[in-house]
């Protein structure tokens, strides 16, 4: 078995001026490989660099302005590691749903000709396994000309779609880089209502799609007496394992891989990665498949379970942007409330506190100019704040405003209902 070994210098002398190269992300970013790069920034122009969501140790090393001509920072998913870089206007975002990005690569819109992975240790047969990243990492891979790995004690081997052997690796460098770890959030009180208002609709025997953070966790917390539930998500966090750990969640009622939790990349602490690690009922998938609405809705009852940034009247959407910043990414809360939709049993649950940290409303006459729409009002289905919850399935845009009155901030509430009203008319003031 042939495998190049060589310093990470060495490595990333495989790119070449003119190059996309894609950088793994979630919590594996290959970090000591991207340093390396940067290190040659001053002899490579024009390299594309791909990445998506993702947790990093500080700010990318090649986001610096003597860099703006060597590296093209083209993200689909706007991670703390490039946002001032982007905010700035050095670098771009590509919007796409996370689950259609893999298609850009494969089609040649986006070309790849190196990838920069993470990964494990190798088994017995020689295969190594990108660990928490299966998500784009699995189609670049698969897509690039080069691709270069860092083979790291730290990095969990899980199963799926995200392994490769070790001999298909152009450049192997063994680096001793422990994984950023996330914290788990603490739900505020207000999460925690929140929480228990979504839970309340959870049935049992459902299939979980859990978001990142407060919320999400917040929900989790509150399913402890729930029985057969099953995990098909986009991302794993810590906040599932009690739920894992005490069988709770079984994955016994779902269709598409019962028995088996499934996900697309995770991000927590060290005792999410060591439980993942060599665990068999869990499988890591390309993301074009995992949030392919129309394997979500295969499974029963799905519970979509996402945040937002703020909401208007009519019940559109906007979780990327404030105004005309992007600061983040949609992730794949289209693709869940979509595959939710279609689901027998299913319900999408949109999240968030009735206001800002600064006491501004969230619930809003119209989205503030510049935000975007990333769930349509055409798709809304539950919206979720800590004054309770509301369904606006099959309801009119009168009757959709009434009810998000309902749910805002007590203090904004005349004021929404005047702006209703003036928007409405009868329709609306009849519902009085």
């Amino acid at each position: 078995m042939k495998v190049n070994y060589c310093s990470a210098a060495e490595a990333v002398k495989l790119i070449k001026s003119g190059d996309h190269v894609y950088i793994q992300g979630s919590t594996s970013v290959p970090e000591v490989l991207c340093a390396a790069l940067a290190e040659r920034g001053s002899e490579l122009r024009d390299v594309t660099l791909y990445q998506a969501f993702a947790v990093t140790k500080g700010e990318a090393p090649y986001c610096r302005p003597e860099f703006k001509d060597s590296f093209n920072v083209n993200t689909f998913f706007v991670a703390n590691s490039v946002r001032k870089w982007i905010d700035e206007g050095y670098g771009s975002t590509t919007p796409r749903f996370l689950g259609e990005v893999p298609a850009l690569f494969r089609d040649g819109s986006c070309p790849v000709d190196v990838a920069m992975i993470n990964c494990s240790l190798p088994d017995e047969n020689g295969y190594v396994s990108y660990g928490v990243s299966g998500d784009l990492a699995f189609s670049a891979v698969e897509c690039a000309k080069i691709v270069i790995a860092q083979i790291n004690p730290h990095m969990p081997y899980s199963y799926g779609d995200p392994v490769i052997h070790i001999s298909k690796l152009a450049a192997a460098v063994e680096v001793d880089d422990p994984l950023v770890e996330v914290p788990t959030a603490i739900p505020t009180e207000k999460e925690i209502k929140i929480g228990g208002y979504i839970a309340e609709l959870i049935p049992d025997g459902a299939t979980l799609q859990i978001g990142v953070g407060g919320i999400p966790n917040a929900v989790v917390r509150a399913l402890s007496n729930h029985k057969n539930l099953g995990l098909h998500t986009e991302a794993m966090t810590d906040g599932v394992l009690p739920l894992l750990e005490k069988g709770i969640i079984d994955n016994s009622q779902k269709k598409i891989y019962p028995g088996q939790s499934v996900a697309s990349l995770a991000l927590g602490s060290r005792q999410l990665y060591d439980y993942m690690d060599h665990n068999k009922d869990i499988v890591f998938r390309d993301v074009a498949w995992t949030n392919d609405p129309f394997i979500i809705a295969q499974n029963p009852k799905v519970m979509s379970i996402n945040s937002c940034l703020e909401i208007d009247l009519t019940g559109q959407i906007c979780a990327d942007s404030i105004g005309t910043k992007i600061f983040s990414g949609i992730g794949g809360q289209h693709d869940f409330v979509y595959g939710s939709s279609r689901s027998e049993g299913g319900i999408s649950f949109l999240a968030m506190l009735a206001t800002t940290n600064k006491g501004l409303n969230k619930i809003k006459p119209v989205l503030t100019p510049g935000a975007g729409v990333v769930t349509t009002r055409f798709q809304t289905h539950y919206i979720v704040t800590e004054y309770g919850a509301v369904n606006l399935r099959g309801k009119s845009l009168a009757e959709r405003a009434k009810l998000l009155i309902s749910v805002a901030a007590p203090e904004f509430r005349e004021e929404l209902d005047r702006a209703a009203a003036e928007r409405f008319g009868y329709a609306y003031l009849k519902l009085k």
